[in-house]
């Protein structure tokens, strides 16, 4: 019997594991997806716990249960790859071979890079929330926090979610004021790019709306330190920034299996080809979401455009078929931007955020480069369409490819 092997049981891995059991002979081929721990979060819900819109045990249920039955689900750390051997080694000494690798083992946070973040002050002043616990935390440092100066930095790039730091700065300004203490917190967006956002047209409207807010935006801001006991975060360019909460958005990388298997790039990350998905390290070997080098944003969103792609591909790969050059790095994104009105971006490798409704056009529902409430209605109504329709595999009705019809330019 064949075995395709899948790293990760994330967003990722587990759409890729039931699209496959639907698809390929249970006769002739075993599906095996290996994670380390049985924990699924739904990493859109993070943003929402400091905040008090979900609470932590809305956002986790077990990874073997979002899985289908035939699927064999392995609960062991990844040690390393061997493409050589098509065989995967894990920490507890099993040693698993394939005939197709999947990899979809993600990104991780890796906040002890940065000198004196894990440090004093590390989950008391200092926190992320990008990880169930930092999230978690800070829930219940916010809930006290009602005056003073909170820092926003983004540390560096590529991260996942690139949107989430700015919709973290502005549900707070939304969510102090509903308390009535806005006047006395400081808002501080820091950030390493030279303005609010990766995609220029994005980041003027997104830059404008900070500034209308009064929240400072401090731009080119290369986070080299943090100092806990004085509470200051400084940049590589000698300037620094006083604190008196500060919530991080740490350095990232791939999975260390990848770094010890010795194919990642310097970050970790996989060498993949940016509109097949198909890996440089080996034909047998496939990459998708958050794991791959691909410039396009590590997004949910993106691991599902690329995930139609994939499995088409996969499928002419196993026909002896070469594959097709069809992902073009699309992503669409919901921005929250507080007092129940989001935001939606849509882009793609060459394509700028644009104006006009999605996904149907000039009728919406959803508006593109606008405040909404419905796009805000959109963002929340996601959560049951990812745990019923896209980790189950299921069509979304929306086209991997980014179409233009009814988008025009801002």
């Amino acid at each position: 019997m064949k075995r395709l092997v899948i790293l990760g049981a994330g967003t990722a891995g587990t759409m890729m594991a039931n699209k496959f059991v639907a698809t390929l002979s249970a006769k002739e081929w075993q599906i095996t997806v290996i994670d380390r721990d049985d924990d699924h979060i739904y990493q859109p819900g993070l943003l929402f716990v400091p905040f008090g819109i979900y609470r932590p045990d809305e956002i986790v249920r077990p990874r073997k249960a979002q899985l289908h039955p035939s699927i064999q689900f392995v609960l062991d750390e990844v040690e390393a790859v061997d493409p050589n051997k098509k065989s995967v080694t894990l920490a507890k000494g099993e040693v698993i071979s394939y005939d197709l690798l999947i990899i979809a083992t993600g990104t991780r946070v890796r906040p002890e890079k940065t000198e004196g973040l894990t440090g004093e002050g590390w989950k008391k002043d200092a926190f992320d929330f990008y990880t169930f616990e930092g999230s978690s935390a800070l829930a219940k440092r916010l809930d006290g926090f009602n005056k003073g100066k909170l820092i926003v930095d983004t540390f560096d790039m590529p991260i996942k979610c690139p949107v989430a730091p700015l919709e973290f700065i502005l549900l707070a300004d939304a969510f102090f004021t509903e308390r009535g203490v806005r006047d006395d917190i400081e808002l501080v967006f820091a950030t390493p790019l030279d303005g609010a956002f990766t995609k220029p047209v994005a980041s003027s409207v997104l830059g404008d709306m900070l500034s209308s807010r009064g929240i400072e935006i401090v731009t080119n801001f290369n986070t080299e330190s943090v100092d806990g006991s004085a509470r200051k975060v400084s940049s590589y360019d000698g300037r620094a920034l006083d604190y008196d909460l500060l919530v991080t958005i740490p350095l990232h990388g791939g999975s260390e299996a990848i770094v010890k298997s010795g194919f990642g790039d310097p970050l970790g990350f996989v060498p993949t080809h940016k509109h097949t998905l198909q890996s440089e390290v080996s034909p047998d070997i496939f990459v998708i979401g958050d794991a791959t080098n691909v410039p396009a944003s590590k997004a949910g969103a993106v691991a599902h455009f690329q995930g139609e792609v994939l499995f088409e591909n996969i499928l002419r790969y196993l026909k002896g078929l070469p594959p097709l050059p069809e992902f073009d790095g699309h992503a669409n994104c919901f921005i929250e931007t507080g007092h129940g009105k989001a935001m939606l971006i849509d882009f793609n490798y060459n394509t700028q955020p644009l104006t006009g409704k999605f996904p149907l056009p000039g009728i919406g529902p959803f508006s593109l480069l606008k405040e909404s409430e419905i796009n805000h209605w959109g963002k929340l109504a996601f959560r049951w369409a990812y745990w019923n329709i896209l980790l189950p595999g299921k069509e979304l009705p929306l086209d991997h490819r980014m179409l233009m019809t009814g988008k025009w330019s801002a």
